[in-house]
């Protein structure tokens, strides 16, 4: 039998030659590599883990505290802490070494704070991706999907005379064009052949507004969205309720108005800049607020204040509302009427709503405890976390 050269091949009749190329194929696949997009989504995660806040576990939104350990605190959160240790007449501690914090031993982290506001974040209205830096200016300014505010022209139907009714036009047509030359627009692409082209929508809203509906949308879809609308559609009981409603709220923001424009012609006003201090209670060792005694129209006055004053443990409540009186300390031979008024102050932290008071004193009298008019609720931990609070009080003596 002869034997098979050794340069040739031996054929097989089951099996096929495979070629070199379908060998190279059935090793094992490369690893793909990651994309840069997949790095920095990674990273971006990462670093939102590392400069949460200890308190909230959220990135902050403005300033950055740190303890002497460099534990990370949201401006927030770390009043809330120190708001707590004041009602508790404890010492304030970081949530995460529990190491003694307070105004003065805390810092800022200014490199936090840049880091923080260079990461992406989502716009709320067109979920467009910004640094946080930038976002809120997007949101108020720049975004197209943002919501529109309209202004409501009221004219009076008093009869005028004809100088009076010159002056209306002018005003009228001077109006009409700064609305003109400030018209807010909707902005839709459009893609023909190729090309993008630009298409502006006036934005409008529904006419049955006065109605409750708070739709906004371009003017070309307004007639649409009015026939199926379905405030027109409602109740006369529905109406008349919503109407009732808007006409108190004007006519309590004309009152307080027209009382404070009253009370500016009065003779005796003073204004006091005053300083709350804290206390604590004998009984229950509750804290409260006190300012020292000043003088006005000739008496002795004091402010006191409380911390839920409805409310047993005030730590228990992550709502904070500061309750005040103020009370006379001399004895006067008939009762003073007296209105006041709090502002902010030079001195102040907080923004204060427009409130009046008013209230017939007699010998050593309390007036009725009213609630401090915080024009923001969550100030009222800013105000807990210092060392005392600051206002200024404007008072208006009552001829009667």
């Amino acid at each position: 039998m002869a034997e098979a050269p050794v340069d040739e091949p031996v054929p097989s009749s089951s099996k096929s030659p495979v070629p070199e190329d379908a060998q190279e194929d059935e090793g094992p696949a490369p690893k793909k590599r990651k994309t840069d997009t997949e790095d920095t989504d990674k990273l971006e995660h990462r670093l939102g883990g590392i400069l949460c806040c200890a308190v909230c576990l959220d990135l902050p939104q403005a300033a950055v505290y740190q303890c002497s350990n460099g534990h990370l605190m949201c401006a927030p959160c770390f009043t809330h802490l120190l708001a707590d240790a004041r009602l508790r007449d404890e010492s304030a501690t970081c949530p995460n070494c529990r190491i003694e914090i307070s105004k003065t031993s805390a810092s800022r982290n200014l490199a936090v704070e840049k880091t923080v506001s260079e990461l992406p974040s989502e716009c709320r209205h067109c979920a467009k991706v910004f640094p946080r830096h930038s976002l809120q200016h997007h949101e108020e300014k720049i975004c197209e999907d943002r919501q529109y505010k309209f202004s409501q022209v009221v004219v009076d139907s008093e009869a005028r005379s004809v100088f009076s009714g010159l002056v209306r036009i002018v005003a009228r047509l001077y109006w009409l064009l700064v609305s003109a030359l400030r018209r807010t627009y909707l902005v839709s692409e459009l893609t023909d052949s190729s090309v993008k082209r630009r298409r502006y929508l006036r934005v409008t809203g529904c006419r049955y507004a006065c109605l409750g509906c708070g739709w906004r949308g371009a003017a070309a879809s307004a007639a649409a969205h009015e026939a199926a609308c379905a405030h027109p559609r409602q109740c006369a009981a529905d109406l008349v309720e919503l109407l009732q409603q808007r006409e108190r709220a004007a006519a309590d923001a004309l009152l307080l108005h027209t009382q404070l424009l009253d009370l500016l012609s009065y003779e005796k006003i003073t204004f006091t800049d005053l300083q709350l201090k804290p206390y604590r209670t004998e009984e229950l060792h509750k804290l409260y607020y006190e300012t020292s005694r000043f003088s006005a129209f000739g008496h002795q006055w004091l402010v006191k204040a409380f911390v839920n004053k409805h409310q047993r443990d005030p730590t228990q409540s992550a709502q904070r509302e500061i309750t005040y009186q103020l009370i006379l300390k001399s004895k006067p031979p008939s009762p003073v009427g007296v209105w006041w008024v709090w502002v902010r102050g030079p001195f102040g932290e907080a923004r204060v709503a427009a409130a009046l008071a008013s209230h017939a004193f007699r010998e050593d009298e309390a007036a009725p405890p009213r609630a401090l008019p915080l024009a923001d609720p969550a100030d009222a931990n800013r105000l807990l976390s210092n060392k005392a609070i600051h206002f200024r009080l404007i008072m208006f003596l009552s001829a009667k």
